[in-house]
């Protein structure tokens, strides 16, 4: 898949770190029903997330433009 800008609705937890709570990619919207895995580079943040359509996406925030991207979707 090739990456794409998306809208992301973020939760500030009680650490301040933002994390994922539903994304849109064009029509598609999708609810973040679980964070599976998070990990960080010099600039971005990723996100492995599972969806209500029941798929893991890769989401990755560039955290000095506050832009997310979809990189990637895996199956279940």
């Amino acid at each position: 898949m090739d990456s794409a800008y998306v809208i992301v609705e973020t939760y500030a937890g009680n650490k301040g770190e933002r994390t994922p709570r539903s994304f849109t990619h064009g029509k598609m919207h999708r609810i973040v029903t679980d964070i599976l895995d998070r990990w960080y580079t010099e600039s971005h943040c990723y996100f492995r997330v599972r969806a209500d359509d029941s798929l893991r996406y890769v989401l990755r925030h560039q955290l000095d433009e506050e832009s997310w991207e979809l990189v990637m979707r895996e199956l279940g």
